[in-house]
């Protein structure tokens, strides 16, 4: 806060109002009150009493003072979620909304996709700074570990859904367990449980203790903690090299929780740790202090993400200090990537953290010149672009099937093949079947007369009709049979020949135990055709499922019973409607299609058109989208699994944005037989 008279300096005849209560503030109130008027303060969860000599007075009350200027006296990621709550108010009353560091909070954040304006280090340039110094201090949270969750309040939702669960209710949960910190904080370092202690004392009786809460707490933060590896490694490497690392954390957790995130992420070669709770003093107090006392009066370098915890007050002890950007400070730069207006809700904003604990993993994003995000691997490109918006898709079909429940589920082949793996996650794995069909098989068995012939002529094959009538029905004449005539021609060779197609797959079917009710039949992006011409190989109704029917209106007249997850209306303002060819390209199994089958009833696959590459890149974009998914559902509770295709839809569509590294994914076809139509992936990105 040296700067904070000069970055305010045009309001000094202006009310100004603090926004936060923290220990930030009183420093704030006393670096400023000599030359501003400071009419009061504001706080989230608190609108009257008095702190630090000043009121803290509700938002309204900014009018009547005629307020020109708030400053938010809190940390980025806070800052933010303070803007969202009071920044139409500030734009409606012409009150500037400005944090503490001078960035003016109503501004709105351009994305970006590359990182070119925003300072940042390079592992290199870290190194260096390191080479004089025998002791290195780090930072703990967002600096050697994160969490996969936006913002450390969310930590304290999670922990309120699960006393939900055990029908425990806290009135405010999540204002009172943050002011209890905030007011703790003030005169103490606390531990969770102390935090606790004071959010019963100022509840109704609650029939659970404050060591119960704080291991609630504890076992949700545990879980969504991941370790920043390269950063791991590098204080790895800084021991090797024969430097005494330290280990400098402001947390609530006792040695022993935090001893438990550094064995879990691997972070075993310190020579000791400071954690605030347990010496009663924070970073802002006399932490580093404490750091100089092990440093013996060696030289001392210490490496966080907080410009004040960690860089300002390491300094104002003698201690050298390197500033390394948090994941969320990075996607904050970015411009959250557009996604600000969709954090509304709490499964949103875990989908959004679990991103950026892997796109913004490393704080080393400013290797080179151009500073361009990358996505490295297949594996990133399922887990990082595609996995939401098939998570949500999986969600829905689930939720569909328990809604109008249905007993007997059909994923059909080959899209079904990776959302059958998740929906079993779901539901159990004998809890439905993947049936083996395609467009090509469904109509070689299903069609019946002249009516649906010239259905099928009216879907364009690019090719001769002697290669039309080899590819889509297996039947082989010569050129000259083809000349001057249609596929109608050889209705009677069509029909005879799916007669007999028609007895070999119903050979198939009757291997599937088919239970009573309907069938939901999973399709993908699909008018229909499959269901239609499989329908008439049953004697169930199929309530089809899709994830986009195209040409809804068209297939109106055949009276099929289709339920899409995006209806026409969601597709308006979307971009998935020019980007399901990729998915269908990469949720494909990695059998080739299914064109017939046997008189055994045994599948008749048609000859693979991909290469070894293609399907290996498939599968590990498939193991993406799986451990996402698996995450997502472990860490989100079930009833707060909210769908967001807005969102989902975004994150899909970063894959024209960021620099796709991976060759493998960048030399996939978009293949469809059936059309006879083959499409250079890269030609879509």
């Amino acid at each position: 806060m040296e700067n904070i008279n000069s970055l305010f300096k045009d309001y000094r005849i202006h009310p100004i109002a603090l926004y936060g209560i923290g220990t930030e503030t009183e420093r704030a109130l006393v670096e400023l009150r000599e030359e501003f008027c400071i009419v009061g303060l504001l706080d989230s969860f608190r609108d009257d009493g008095v702190i630090y000599g000043k009121r803290i007075m509700p938002l309204s009350d900014c009018i009547e003072k005629k307020v020109k200027l708030i400053i938010v006296v809190a940390r980025p990621g806070s800052c933010r979620a303070i803007a969202k709550r009071i920044g139409g108010f500030c734009k409606e009353n012409k009150i500037d909304l400005i944090d503490v560091r001078g960035k003016n909070l109503c501004a709105q954040n351009k994305t970006s996709y590359d990182l070119k304006n925003i300072p940042g280090i390079t592992k290199a340039q870290l190194a260096a700074h390191t080479d004089a110094n025998d002791v290195i201090s780090f930072d703990l949270f967002d600096t050697l570990v994160m969490r996969r969750a936006l913002f450390t309040l969310d930590v304290a939702a999670l922990a309120e859904c699960k006393l939900k669960e055990k029908e425990i209710y806290i009135n405010n949960f999540c204002e009172k367990r943050l002011q209890a910190e905030k007011d703790l904080s003030r005169e103490l370092a606390p531990t969770l449980e102390q935090i606790y202690q004071f959010v019963l004392e100022q509840s109704e009786s609650v029939d659970i203790s404050a060591e119960e809460l704080a291991q609630i707490e504890w076992e949700i933060d545990y879980q969504l903690i991941v370790p920043r590896s390269e950063m791991v490694d590098f204080a790895r490497e800084l021991h090797g090299q024969g430097k005494l690392i330290y280990i400098v954390t402001d947390s609530y957790y006792q040695r022993g929780r935090i001893e438990q995130i550094l064995a879990k992420c691997n972070i075993t070669f310190f020579s000791d740790i400071l954690v605030s709770c347990e010496f009663n003093m924070g970073k802002r107090q006399e932490l580093f202090g404490e750091l100089n006392k092990f440093a013996m009066g060696r030289k001392c370098l210490h490496i966080g993400d907080d410009l004040v915890a960690d860089i300002e007050s390491a300094k104002k002890h003698g201690i050298s200090a390197c500033h390394i950007n948090s994941g969320l400070e990075l996607l904050e730069q970015a411009g959250y990537f557009g996604m600000w207006e969709y954090m509304d809700h709490l499964a949103s904003r875990l989908k959004i953290g679990m991103f950026t604990a892997k796109m913004f993993n490393t704080p080393f994003q400013f290797e080179t010149d151009d500073r361009k995000l990358c996505i490295e691997n297949a594996y990133d490109i399922g887990y990082l672009l595609i996995s939401p918006i098939v998570a949500d898709f999986t969600l829905w079909f689930w939720r569909q099937i328990k809604e109008e429940k249905l007993q007997n589920i059909w994923f059909s082949a080959r899209d079904g093949y990776l959302i059958k793996k998740l929906y079993d996650i779901l539901a159990g794995s004998d809890s439905s079947v993947y049936f083996l069909t395609s467009r090509l098989a469904a109509i070689r068995s299903g069609i019946e007369d002249g009516e649906d012939i010239a259905y099928v002529a009216g879907m364009k094959y690019s090719g001769t009709l002697q290669e039309q009538l080899k590819a889509r029905f297996g039947i082989s004449v010569s050129q000259e049979e083809t000349e001057n005539k249609t596929l109608s021609d050889f209705s009677e060779d069509i029909q005879k020949k799916a007669c007999f197609n028609k007895k070999n797959y119903q050979r198939y079917i009757k291997k599937i135990n088919i239970k009573e009710g309907d069938i939901a039949f999973f399709d993908f992006v699909a008018k229909g055709t499959s269901q239609m011409y499989i329908s008439r190989l049953v004697d169930r109704h199929l309530k089809g499922f899709y994830f986009i029917q195209l040409e809804k209106e068209y297939m109106k007249d055949k009276k099929l019973d289709i339920k899409a997850f995006f209806e026409n209306t969601d597709l308006a303002d979307c971009t998935i409607y020019e980007d399901y060819y990729i998915l269908e390209t990469i949720l494909t199994s990695n059998e080739p299609s299914v064109i017939e089958f046997d008189k055994k009833g045994n599948a008749v696959y048609a000859v693979e058109a991909r290469s070894k590459e293609d399907l290996v890149c498939c599968k590990e974009i498939q193991n993406g989208i799986l451990d996402f998914f698996r995450e997502y559902i472990q860490i989100c509770p079930q009833n707060e699994l909210y769908i967001d295709k807005k969102l989902d839809g975004t994150f899909l569509g970063f894959i024209h944005n960021f620099s796709i590294l991976d060759k493998m994914f960048m030399a996939l076809k978009v293949e469809d037989s059936f059309f006879n139509r083959t499409t250079e992936l890269a030609d879509l990105i």
